[in-house]
């Protein structure tokens, strides 16, 4: 891999030197501007406007337009002399939890060599570090012109920085929400987690880019003198998006069908919608025999106590009755004798 910056990485007093890589690379299958009429290349060229003649990029130089239509050169000797610490050192100002980072400030990644073998344990040392806390380093660091945000984490063995955009380059929210008040019924979340159940998980690594793969083979085709048959990819069924239970219930039924992927757990949480409710009373009572003897022990000793309740009951009545009597037959006047 070729190195597109050198420096060093500061971590406080710790002074790393580190070579920096581009960690990804755009695969996307390139076109060239081709003349109709006789299948010549088009070309874009730089034209200066005065003389209306080519200019090389060597004779060319940065320049800013004032809003008075003045213009400022800029060379790359002026921005190298900027007094920036960051122009040739990546710079820790700060370590966060990974989750301080808006995944929307994300941009262009790159891997951290080391420069040198002295730079091995200090950049292993900083490497191990946030491996143990688990957290992230905010950096900044110059690069093309500009000064920019980054992320400093750990992929691997290697240290990887994730420049990111200012928090005043994030777009504001504001008028993108759907304006108006929209209701969800529960039978509709229910659903909608029905199908995310359904749709399960998939290995990001086993993803392709069906559209190159298909270009490919067109352009092979072409190759070949084939004339492929034209074809549209086949639109959605149109749907009456009034009635979202009926198009989530096809959809769930559509995702079970579906070949591949792997069913998540369903999840822990009991669902109080109508759709369950339903769901619950269609479902019928399985009961395992472990639970059937359990149930049976419990009605018997129910039954036993109640016995014992209703007998102890009727024998206090009939103690009751009897010593009615008794009383009442000892409050009897005796007959004297003669």
């Amino acid at each position: 891999m070729r190195s597109i910056w050198n420096g060093s990485l500061a971590f406080g007093l710790v002074s790393i030197p580190v070579k920096l890589m581009s960690a990804t690379e755009n695969r996307a299958v390139s076109f060239r501007q081709i003349h109709t009429a006789d299948g010549g290349r088009v070309r874009y060229r730089k034209v200066c406007e005065l003389e209306d003649e080519e200019v090389a990029a060597a004779d060319t130089v940065r320049g800013y337009e004032m809003p008075d239509g003045t213009v400022v050169t800029v060379t790359d000797e002026d921005l190298a002399s900027l007094p920036l610490r960051t122009t040739k050192t990546i710079e820790v100002v700060a370590v966060l939890p990974a989750d301080r980072i808006d995944p929307l400030q994300m941009d262009a990644a790159y891997y951290l060599a080391v420069n040198g073998a002295d730079a091995a344990k200090p950049y292993v040392l900083l490497r191990e570090a946030l491996r143990r806390t688990g957290n992230i380093a905010l950096t900044k660091f110059a690069l093309r012109g500009r000064e920019r945000l980054a992320m400093l984490r750990v992929v691997g063995e290697v240290l990887c920085l994730h420049a990111l955009l200012w928090p005043d380059e994030i777009r504001s929210t504001d008028h993108v929400a759907p304006e108006g008040r929209v209701t969800v019924k529960d039978a509709e979340l229910d659903l909608a987690d029905a199908l995310m159940d359904t749709l399960g998980e998939i290995d990001p690594d086993s993803v392709h880019d069906e559209y190159r793969t298909a270009l490919d083979e067109l352009i092979t085709a072409k190759l070949a003198g084939e004339l492929p048959e034209p074809s549209r990819p086949q639109e959605p069924a149109g749907a009456d998006v009034i009635d979202l239970a009926a198009i989530l219930e096809r959809s769930v039924e559509a995702a079970r069908k579906k070949p591949g992927g792997t069913p998540r757990k369903a999840s822990t949480k009991k669902s109080t919608g109508p759709a369950a409710k339903r769901t619950a009373k269609k479902a019928p009572k399985k009961t395992s025999k472990k639970t059937s003897k359990k149930a049976t022990k419990t009605a018997a000793k129910t039954a036993a106590k109640t016995a014992a309740k209703v007998k102890k009951g009727t024998a206090a009545k009939t103690g009751a009755k009897t010593g009615a009597a008794t009383v009442k037959k000892s409050a009897a006047p005796r007959k004297r004798s003669a």
